[in-house]
């Protein structure tokens, strides 16, 4: 009966881990989740940006609100990655199309094959250019792309979301190439981060607006990018291209094989809709930890 048990509670956690977080559907532009078990993946890198593997569960530290939490899982192995990469083809994109090609190329080329990435292009709607694979080549059609029509950036990153969501690897990422300005979604930018986030997938963007552009208009849609990047834990590129870009598409492939996954049960377990900061802290000096902020905690109904 005692082997039962336990076999038992190890099948109940595996289940509680597999289930994705689903975001409350509110317009508040906070991320709100199911606060009896917290999810997070997390990248660690040295003072040179490499990820840091080999971590043990006892340098790090978890604290909501201040108040250090006790781990329920922790998971440190290299594992597979699914990643939708998205390419704005829309008018606005005209001179950068051929360099956002060009990044995602690279971004293929940092495959392993354990890895799947699919390649989707939007501008007026979404559109599937490549389904999931390893390969690290591209199809035709990727090259015949042209700058057309307004731009979906929100309802993209929330078809990739759902798309990952059916995914069976335990890391998963969105990587947006756009200049950041949305102009006819149906999708708010809010609701498609909290589709992200309920998918457990971490959005990397990179900036592909136009030196030319506005100075305040690029500002705004630079905003716009690193808002999706940093509340999901991931990262926001500049795109200088040449070199430097290469340099950050491969360094999105190694970390995302190496991230760490976090669980634990919040101690404050009140549903009041509050904003519950989150803080992971390694023992180790010199690193930098990147993960999600935190989360709002659900709130009763009355």
């Amino acid at each position: 009966m005692n082997f039962m048990k336990t076999v038992g509670q190890v099948f109940f956690l595996f289940i509680l881990l597999a289930l994705p977080i689903f975001a409350q559907e509110t317009d508040d532009d906070v991320i709100n989740v199911d606060s009896s078990i917290v999810v997070l993946n997390a990248t660690i890198t040295d003072q040179n940006g490499k990820p840091v593997a080999g971590l043990k569960q006892s340098q790090f530290k978890i604290f909501e609100d201040g108040k250090e939490q006790t781990f329920d899982f922790f998971g440190a192995e290299v594992t597979p990655f699914a990643a939708v990469i998205l390419l704005d083809t829309s008018g606005s994109m005209e001179q950068r199309i051929s360099l956002a090609r060009s990044a995602a190329i690279t971004f293929l080329d940092g495959l392993r094959l354990e890895d799947n990435a699919a390649i989707y292009n939007f501008d007026s709607k979404v559109s599937l250019l490549q389904d999931f694979s390893n390969s690290r080549d591209v199809l035709d059609r990727v090259f015949d792309l042209k700058a057309n029509g307004m731009t979906v950036l929100n309802d993209a990153i929330f078809e990739a979301a759902e798309t990952l969501s059916k995914r069976p690897e335990k890391r998963r990422a969105i990587i947006v190439l756009s200049d950041g300005a949305d102009t006819k979604s149906k999708y708010s930018s809010d609701k498609a981060l909290k589709a992200a986030i309920s998918s457990n997938a971490t959005i990397y963007t990179v900036d592909m607006s136009s030196i030319d552009m506005n100075g305040r208009e690029r500002m705004q849609n630079q905003s716009v990018l690193k808002n999706f990047a940093e509340k999901s834990g991931g990262r926001f590129i500049a795109a200088s291209g040449g070199i430097a870009l290469r340099e950050a598409f491969a360094e999105i492939s190694s970390e995302l094989g190496s991230q760490y996954t976090l669980t634990y049960s919040p101690t404050n377990t009140a549903k009041d809709g509050k904003w519950r900061a989150i803080e992971v802290r390694v023992s180790k000096p010199n690193l930098t930890i990147r993960t999600r902020k935190g989360y709002n905690a659900p709130k009763d109904k009355k």
